[in-house]
């Protein structure tokens, strides 16, 4: 096992002058599982591929261990890959597939049989060894490539959106087993998704990343309580985080007729780029249902309602907030906001509900930078 460490790792693809991954600095301890996450074209496919290199690192350095692999070749870095296809032998069976990188290492034969009957037993395998990957379910390849990976016994699993071809339940059971797995074999684990669901569910750490620059580090909690800027809040959360810019007037975010007060200190940080706005976030579990004399209550006008079961959520029309109603953004779109309500008690279609953000459950961002205010 090993730690892996991104020391201002950058990559510059060629005929192009904005970097794909732009001086990413990133530890990862000793058998951490840590979730590379963003949208598409943010780098994260490309920081994995250095790691394992697949792609040239054009400045900085990487490290496994005390060793840096930066100019080392990819079957010299002690590292195993799960692609997002299987990329599996189709005439060959189960257990040569998991065991086919051994046989080219010149590993013995009964060594070979012997890690790939343990890896089967814990991955589920072991009826299926004989059988072609044809005759497999997309969750029992994806479970081969697995043990592929797991019998090298390497240094450093990688791992590149490796559920993105599985359908909506096998991929839920799959990231169960995948992350139990990884806690079982303890192995530092990098894995690559941009299911923001999939990294607050399986990782350590999350690393989120947006245009190759890295946003923010931390364990699932702190992205979802403290995100470190607009972008991390609207990214981590779902439903996604409703964020709006508002006027400051009187020590207070002025929302149409609605009044939200702000703590003296949020007032105080204000700068002349801020230009008297601030910026201000709220998820849909934040808001509680109020009356219309609580102060601060904000009325929304329902538009429709999602009806999951165990949970409800309205998709509204800010009432009354004018212009400023298109500053308000959240996962159902520009001027819209999501309120999460008791699934047993729905308001109906075009009725008019009043909402309050719960004590200390407001996120509060510089207007012009977009990065955090401490309250």
């Amino acid at each position: 096992m090993a730690t892996v460490t991104y020391d201002k790792a950058t990559r510059i693809y060629p005929g192009t002058e904005r970097p794909a991954v732009d001086q990413l600095d990133l530890h990862i301890e000793d058998g951490e599982f840590l979730v590379l996450v963003g949208p598409s074209g943010c780098g994260k496919s490309t920081s994995l591929r250095m790691l394992a290199g697949l792609e040239d690192v054009n400045a900085g350095r990487i490290m496994i261990g005390d060793r840096e692999v930066t100019d080392v070749q990819p079957k010299d870095r002690d590292i195993a890959m799960v692609f997002q296809n299987y990329a599996l032998y189709p005439h060959m069976s189960v257990a040569d597939n998991m065991g086919f990188a051994l046989k080219i290492a010149g590993t013995p034969k009964a060594e070979i049989r012997k890690r790939v009957e343990e890896a089967a037993k814990i991955l589920d395998l072991t009826e299926y060894l004989d059988r072609k990957p044809k005759a497999l379910s997309g969750g029992q390849r994806q479970r081969v490539a697995m043990g592929r990976a797991i019998v090298r016994q390497p240094q450093v699993f990688l791992m590149d959106e490796p559920l993105s071809n599985l359908d909506a339940k096998l991929r839920v059971q799959t990231r169960t087993q995948i992350a139990s797995l990884q806690r079982r074999l303890g192995v530092t684990t990098v894995y690559v998704t941009h299911d923001q669901t999939e990294a607050l569910t399986m990782g350590d750490r999350i690393a989120v990343l947006k245009d190759g620059l890295l946003q923010q580090v931390g364990s699932p909690r702190d992205m979802y309580d403290t995100p470190a800027n607009v972008f991390v809040a609207g990214f981590i959360g779902s439903p996604a985080m409703n964020i709006g810019s508002f006027q400051v007037v009187d020590g207070a975010a002025q929302l149409g007729q609605t009044r939200i007060p702000l703590e003296r200190s949020v007032v105080g940080s204000l700068t002349p780029e801020d230009r008297g706005h601030i910026t201000i976030g709220f998820r849909p579990e934040s808001l509680d249902l109020v009356t219309q004399a609580q102060e601060g209550a904000i009325p929304v006008k329902v538009a429709l309602v999602e009806e999951l079961g165990s949970d409800a959520f309205v998709y509204g029309d800010l009432v009354g907030a004018g212009a400023a109603a298109k500053d308000i953004h959240s996962g159902a779109g520009d001027a819209r906001v999501i309120v999460r309500v008791d699934p047993r008690r729905v308001p109906a279609k075009d009725e008019t509900i009043w909402v309050s953000v719960r004590p200390g459950e407001r996120h509060v961002f510089s207007a012009s930078t977009g990065l955090r205010i401490a309250v």
